[in-house]
């Protein structure tokens, strides 16, 4: 592609903006669309739930050439994540390509690239771009479980809602709720409400496990955001540190310890939260954290779990809202917050090219998680959901920005789709099927990341990797990497010559 060749990108979270801001330091004009009215996806004020807080200090967090300020706390909450990327969008001069509060309703291919059908308060429009980057992200479409009785429990008057719409933690003074679900955003907003309402009960399918965000005086991103950290968790191409684990039986032990360790730091088996499977489970897709007063909720009685059940069914009727448990308990629940998690959707696509991304299974096929084989002038970010999202995210708009400068030749379409077969066959076989629809790299991280510098000829030096397998990731570490492989504008096409007629 040519500098002139303008560039689509659909969703101005975390992955959006790192591919706007180095496509156009690249020569590219650029457009982002987003359907909310401020950037930040995720930590928009229009999806952000009371407790929501990052799971990475603001050491872990920021991009490379973008630090966190000096005064926020070590874990930032959801308004200062996004009072962040706000920032970064002023300091990168990255609000003239902001289309916010436009939405893409349509993307058709053409020959020449993409025409775009987007609505805004104006009404619909089309446009059109020479490469669309799909930057929606995988927590964009919320799930809601098809509940019986949703039409009575509204009648009585009871409050239904996905977690990502509910935003006043006063709604919930001195009211009873429930939170369906046991994720991170579950347990997050519990314990926010227990503090008002007159009842708070979290009904979890299955429990899952945990970390504290200190561990013994260590905190938790020394445990699984380090190179030994990965080093105990199987993966697809096991290296030497690796498989020294496994022969002197240390992957096993190490994580038996500590799973007894945060057992009894949580105190799990004393508040009947000790979930069933093993601790290494918390790797199968996204590391969860555990939030902070939960627990202590739990052991004063303003918390109650129900676990290992699910909601049957929503009542309503003179004795007003209530929700059935499966074994036929009734609870009184005046709000239902569910905290069911996301779909991966790309409802803007056309059916043709959305059969052309997915499996049978619905799992995106990409190579690198970001180049679908089949479609061309069509790039996905974002879809490598990691541990560490922001510098992820960064490095993978510069492979794109590779890509499409010509810098990076990904490999011939059969040997990119044997990568993709024998990936996601690996995930299906390791997380259960819990992979995000293929979309998350957890627990490796930086193995991902290692991949992409590798494809880009540029591989994090030596030095900083061994620092690594000690101490967690730092983004700035990889900033001179970066910036000594910014592509240069991509060259404009040379002029037709003049003829005379």
């Amino acid at each position: 592609m040519t500098s002139g060749s303008r560039i689509g990108i659909v969703g101005a979270g975390v992955a959006g903006l790192a591919c706007a801001k180095v496509l156009s330091q690249a020569g590219f004009p650029v457009e982002v669309f987003d359907r909310a009215p401020d950037v930040g996806g995720v930590w928009s004020a229009t999806r952000r739930y009371p407790g929501l807080r990052a799971q990475n200090s603001k050491f872990t967090s920021p991009f490379t050439d973008h630090p966190m300020p000096e005064d926020y706390p070590r874990w930032p909450d959801g308004q200062q994540m996004q009072a962040y990327l706000a920032g970064y969008v002023q300091h990168f001069g990255l609000g003239p390509m902001l289309r916010l509060g436009t939405e893409v309703v349509a993307a058709d291919p053409v020959d020449s690239g993409w025409l775009l059908e987007i609505r805004d308060a104006m009404g619909v429009h089309r446009t059109s771009c020479d490469h669309l980057i799909v930057a929606n992200g995988v927590f964009s479409d919320p799930v809601m479980p098809d509940l019986p009785g949703a039409a009575a429990f509204r009648a009585a008057g009871g409050q239904l809602c996905h977690v990502s719409e509910f935003h006043d933690v006063e709604q919930a003074r001195d009211r009873s709720v429930v939170v369906l679900g046991y994720g991170k955003s579950a347990c997050d907003v519990a314990e926010a409400v227990s503090h008002l309402a007159d009842e708070t009960s979290v009904v979890a399918r299955r429990l899952t496990w945990k970390m504290p965000r200190t561990f013994q005086g260590v905190d938790y991103e020394r445990l699984l955001l380090t190179r030994a950290g990965e080093a105990h968790f199987r993966s697809r191409f096991p290296h030497r540190t690796e498989r020294l684990l496994d022969r002197l039986a240390l992957r096993e032990a190490n994580l038996d310890l500590l799973q007894e360790r945060v057992t009894r730091k949580l105190r799990l088996r004393e508040l009947d939260l000790l979930p069933s499977g093993p601790i290494e489970e918390i790797a199968t897709s996204s590391a969860g954290l555990v939030t902070e007063g939960f627990a202590e909720q739990v052991e004063a009685g303003r918390i109650t779990v129900h676990r290992d059940t699910e909601i049957t069914e929503l009542i309503g009727g003179k004795h007003g809202p209530a929700v059935r448990l499966a074994d036929g308990s009734l609870k009184l629940a005046e709000i239902v917050v569910c905290a069911t998690g996301y779909r991966q959707e790309v409802p803007f696509l056309t059916p043709f090219v959305r059969r052309a991304l997915t499996d049978e299974v619905g799992d995106f096929r990409l190579y690198r998680h970001i180049l679908p084989v089949d479609v061309p002038n069509l790039s996905f970010a974002g879809y490598n959901s990691s541990n560490v999202s922001a510098l992820s995210s960064e490095v993978g708009a510069h492979w794109i920005a590779g890509l499409l400068t010509g810098e990076f030749v990904p490999p011939m379409p059969e040997l990119m789709n044997n990568e993709i077969d024998a990936r996601l066959a690996w995930s299906r076989e390791r997380g259960e099927g819990d992979h995000a629809h293929g979309a998350s790299v957890v627990p490796f991280s930086l193995a991902n990341i290692d991949e992409m510098l590798d494809d880009l000829g540029t591989p994090l030096p030596l030095r900083s990797r061994l620092a690594q397998w000690v101490r967690p990731v730092r983004p700035a570490s990889y900033r001179r990497v970066l910036r000594d492989r910014t592509p240069a504008a991509a060259p404009a096409p040379a002029p037709e010559p003049v003829t005379d007629r």
